[in-house]
């Protein structure tokens, strides 16, 4: 039986959504087709489409029902999550034509790096990079010469990006393949250590260096669970990926054992066969909860409040951040993986990893487990773990006793009773707060603001000496409209250096933070955001601003109601790195707890 919460908010949801989602329904069932799309193209049309195919392929797609599946691949060298795909295409290229397929790629999207960009100028094309991904996938599907697809992608805005463009053409069924965590190298709580003493000056930069290489030294995903790991997740929860997938090491016999079976899978689900599953239609309402779950239950990214909301409204569905916050109340904390403890994801997969949470949630009536996933119906399926069986893939059932209760835990002992996610209201807006690694004395803090209007401004006063004292450092002008919504993941080695010599500090912002957010209270997302004259513009220096992760209180304890919001000149940060072509973007997007998207809702 599933919670009565859970079950409240979802009807909640698809009552919301009622109108958007059948609109939705019937764009794409109005798309699909029995017989190969590309029968419907003009001689010419279908003969650009396969001009470069092998002369068996060609054979394949011009006669019978060979179904075509697309490659859509955010593979780049830099990126060492998505090093690892350049060979993926071979792969699945090879399992489609055994199993009586053509597979190709039909066309690749940007992938950036966050930790790259980090307090860089192109962070401020981060967020608006998943809207572009999306736009990338809807160009390389148009042709509409696929029976299915499956998505190469794993890290921050790239899952989310894919995610929103295989909604856009929800008529055909979509596979998600992920390419592994690295293996651990330095510990996370080492490498935050180096970071907080070079903010300190007691590390050098040869020595944060080091420390830093030694942690991101391989191909594979970072191993900390920031927003690309939760991506993987999700993806699993959700039902896209293939069971126990996420967190296979990269190059590894299992690994390249379960990119074939995805490929086989996608042809499985295609319209021309007996098991037709688009995804628009698999991923409802009750998909985009079980993912909500999955978030609270492993303290997942805050990045998730805004993607999750945009993935569901590209299906149609009104997600908001009071079902989120809702949801939090009812899901216990089940993981502690860094940054909400010292272990890394590799250690979180050896202790039973994804397929031991989903049954636990299960038992707990805490997930929709009647839901249609790429494996067919029910998400009992996920509940288990890949393995290689005499060299075969095969699924065992997941460990019923966690490997290690420091990392993971059944439901019946959390970590902590509910999710740790929270919706913030006030007088200064909206907001969010993820308190599942802070301190719970510091879960509420009223201090006097600083205000800034850049974080390079916090990190000189920081080293000036001027914020040794209890303090709300104030970050506006950072949200979408604004300079495009940057994280702001480097002031939290010089608060955390606050934190720790006893003051009580809290950040707010109408930017970003990150997957990697920390021990710092931190009301992230305000909005409405300062560049559209939110009451966080109204802020000033010395006011008491009170951050209440306990009841969910963003205020200002001054009368804002005779102020005027302050003005910023933000053309500086309107041109030079490429910010000049996305102009059109930060006029169009929308607003944080919309999911700050460029695209018109979903309908809604």
């Amino acid at each position: 039986m599933v919670h009565p919460k859970i079950e409240h908010v979802t009807a909640r949801i698809a009552e919301r959504s009622r109108k958007t989602r059948e609109a939705y329904i019937a764009r794409i069932r109005a798309a699909a087709t029995h017989t190969p799309r590309r029968k419907g193209l003009g001689c010419a049309n279908q003969a650009h489409g396969f001009a470069a195919c092998a002369p068996g392929d060609k054979v394949a797609l011009t006669g019978g029902k060979a179904a075509s599946l697309a490659i859509v691949t955010a593979y780049n060298d830099m990126l060492s999550a998505h090093q690892p795909y350049e060979h993926y295409p071979d792969i699945i290229r090879d399992a489609a034509h055994k199993a009586g397929g053509v597979a190709m790629v039909a066309g690749g999207v940007p992938a950036m790096c966050d930790g790259i960009t980090q307090g860089e100028a192109g962070m401020e094309l981060s967020l608006f990079s998943r809207d572009v991904i999306a736009l990338s996938t809807a160009i390389a599907l148009s042709h509409q010469t696929f029976d299915a697809a499956v998505y190469l992608g794993i890290c921050d805005k790239i899952v989310p990006g894919l995610v929103i463009g295989a909604l856009s053409f929800g008529h055909l069924p979509a596979v998600f393949i992920p390419g592994g965590p690295m293996t651990s190298g330095l510990s996370n709580s080492e490498k935050a250590k180096i970071r907080q003493l070079y903010a300190e000056g007691k590390a050098t930069r040869e020595e944060l260096l080091e420390a830093e290489a030694k942690a991101y030294h391989g191909p594979g995903t970072c191993t900390f669970y920031g927003t690309a790991n939760t991506n993987q997740m999700l993806m699993e929860i959700m039902g896209l990926h293939l069971p126990g997938s996420s967190f296979v090491n990269p190059g590894t016999p299992l690994r390249e054992a379960l990119t074939r079976a995805a490929a086989e899978r996608a042809l499985a689900l295609t319209a021309l066969g007996g098991n037709y599953t688009p995804v628009g239609e698999m991923l409802d309402e009750r998909s985009f909860v079980n993912a909500v779950v999955g978030l609270h239950a492993t303290g997942g990214s805050t990045n998730h409040t805004l993607h999750l909301v945009a993935m569901a409204a590209a299906a149609g569905i009104v997600l908001t951040w009071d079902d989120l916050s809702d949801l939090s109340d009812a899901v216990p904390l089940l993981t502690r993986v860094y940054p909400n403890g010292s272990a890394d994801v590799n250690h979180f997969a050896a202790a039973g990893g994804t397929g031991f949470l989903i049954r636990e949630l299960l038992d707990a009536g805490l997930l929709h487990p009647d839901v249609r996933t790429v494996m067919g119906q029910g998400l009992a399926a996920y509940a288990c773990e890949p393995w290689l069986n005499e060299g075969k893939l095969d699924w065992r059932p997941a460990p019923t006793v966690s490997g290690d209760e420091a990392v993971l835990r059944g439901n019946k002992n959390p970590f902590q009773p509910t999710g740790g996610l929270k919706l913030l209201t006030g007088n200064l807006g909206r907001a969010v707060i993820k308190t599942s690694a802070v301190a719970p004395e510091r879960h509420v803090i009223e201090a006097p603001a600083r205000v800034f209007h850049a974080q390079e401004d916090v990190q000189a006063a920081f080293k000036a000496g001027e914020l040794n004292r209890d303090v709300v450092v104030v970050v506006c002008f950072q949200g979408p409209k604004a300079n495009g919504m940057p994280e702001l993941h480097k002031l939290m080695p010089p608060l955390g250096v606050l934190q720790d010599k006893g003051f009580k500090v809290a950040l707010v912002t109408d930017g970003r933070l990150s997957g990697a957010s920390g021990k710092v209270p931190a009301a992230i997302h305000v909005t409405p955001e300062a560049a559209e004259g939110g009451a966080i513009a109204k802020v000033r220096d010395g006011d008491i601003v009170r951050v209440d992760g306990v009841t969910g209180e963003l205020t200002v304890l001054t009368d804002l109601s005779a102020r005027k919001a302050v003005v910023a000149d933000l053309s500086a940060n309107h041109y030079g790195v490429g910010r000049e072509l996305f102009g059109a973007f930060r006029h169009a997007v929308g607003t944080a707890d919309a999911g700050a998207s460029i695209f018109s809702n979903g309908g809604q």
